[in-house]
């Protein structure tokens, strides 16, 4: 009997700032090409169908779960799974930057962004709603065996309580959609300040939630802004099993094999040995005890 596996794509792509149709036609494809390179699971950046820097355009671009767009994704990935980036239209007109898993003949929100970062060049609050929780889903590898998912959308990964309960949820592989503009210079790192840390926090998660991790990263340029790219796909002991690509549209795929979960665990067990009761009374006393607010 194989081993229990998981083929896995990410993709970098660079959608057009509002152009729905576009970008939807675009995504079909590259999704179908994964799907027939042998994919069970592709990945897209964060507002993959979208572009980011929306503000007033964030109506007009939403979808609905049973919307033809998403629809059309589904069919794209006919019997593997898709996760694509979108805003999401609620039944009662909140708008989510979200990340939606499609194919199989179904569509799911599998996760809607809890930090909306709203500083320097960003204004997420403004325009889209937050999300309230982290949840992993379970899907099929390519043998059928069911992998643990767990999504967090770019700067949901700059908070470690997102990874780290979807950690204690029995995660396997974790995914960052992500559209992180490049910016600053890292004094010597010699490169990007926001490459380096992404590359940080990729290895740290990697390594501490003994997990896969898979980062997709948008590329292009945003009213003058431009997106780095770097998707990559990390082992659950920090080596890198695919990428990181540069700053053109592209992919890389690699097999996950779940002895590489196994072996991590067994040399470094510290999910193992998380004391969840420390971290629970911790945060009751938090509750019960009046801040200093340090005025």
């Amino acid at each position: 009997m194989s081993a229990p596996r998981l083929r896995l794509a990410c993709l970098q792509t660079a959608p057009r700032l509002g152009d729905l149709a576009a970008n939807c036609a675009q995504l079909a494809a590259t999704i179908a090409a994964a799907r027939a390179d042998g994919a069970d699971l592709v990945v897209t950046p964060e507002l993959a169908m979208t572009g980011y820097f929306l503000r007033d355009l964030v109506p007009d671009v939403a979808v609905v779960v049973d919307g033809p767009e998403l629809a059309a994704l589904s069919r794209a990935a006919g019997d593997g799974l898709a996760l694509v980036g979108a805003v999401v239209e609620s039944r009662d007109h909140r708008f989510h930057n979200a990340s939606v898993l499609v194919g199989r003949g179904g569509v799911t929100v599998v996760h809607r962004k809890v930090y909306l970062p709203t500083y320097g060049l960003f204004d997420e609050q403004r325009y889209l709603a937050a999300g309230d929780r982290f949840t992993v889903v379970e899907i099929p590898g390519a043998d059928g065996a069911a992998w643990r998912v767990g999504v967090c959308i770019c700067e949901d990964l700059w908070h470690p309580s997102g990874p780290w309960m979807l950690s204690r949820q029995g995660m396997d592989l974790l995914v960052c959609p992500s559209a992180s503009p490049a910016r600053g210079v890292r004094a010597g790192l010699g490169g990007l300040g926001s490459a380096a840390s992404y590359q940080a926090m990729l290895r740290t998660y990697a390594e501490c939630l003994t997990c896969f991790v898979a980062y997709g990263n948008r590329v292009g340029v945003e009213d003058g802004v431009g997106f780095w790219g770097g998707s990559r796909i990390l082992g659950p002991d920090a080596t890198v099993l695919a990428g990181p690509l540069g700053e053109e549209p592209g992919g890389c795929a690699a097999v996950l094999e779940r002895g590489h979960l196994r072996r991590a665990r067994l040399a470094t067990p510290v999910l193992r040995d998380e004391r969840v009761d420390v971290v629970l009374s911790g945060l009751r006393r938090l509750e019960t005890t009046p801040q200093d607010g340090g005025g």
